[in-house]
């Protein structure tokens, strides 16, 4: 195989799923793209092993998210980007091992954030429950 050869195959290879707008072995999902094993996911694109979210994309294993992007294993999950294995997440930002942050950024194994400032458990849900309601979340 020539470099050429070579060159022209890997451009056709990266091409082929930039077309693709179909599911591969997902269940009762609806309007989704490029979906592969995902169950019961709802406005999809680009989701590996998902359940029960909507409208993520480029997401990995996680479950119940709604409006996340290119994040990993997360599970209840809103509108976060980047994150991994995290749990309660909202409205954040390259988070790592982290859970019930609301408006974080770059934090790594935390709990109980709100813009990357810590909060007792009880104030917590007392602020989150007020801010969710005020921006409609």
């Amino acid at each position: 195989m020539t470099p050429s050869e070579f060159e022209s195959r890997l451009r056709e290879l990266l091409r082929a799923p930039l077309h693709a707008a179909t599911n591969t072995q997902c269940i009762d999902c609806h309007r989704c793209e490029k979906c592969v094993l995902c169950t019961f996911c709802q406005d999809g694109k680009g989701l590996l092993r998902c359940h029960y979210c909507v409208s993520c994309s480029d997401c990995c294993d996680c479950s119940h998210c709604q409006g996340c992007k290119a994040c990993l294993d997360l599970s209840h999950c809103i509108a976060c980007e980047r994150c991994t294995q995290g749990a309660h997440l909202v409205r954040s930002v390259g988070l790592t091992g982290c859970t019930y942050c609301f408006g974080c950024v770059g934090l790594s194994n935390k709990d109980f954030h709100i813009l990357n400032e810590p909060y007792d458990r009880k104030t917590y849900f007392a602020v989150t429950r007020a801010l969710t309601k005020a921006l409609g979340l």
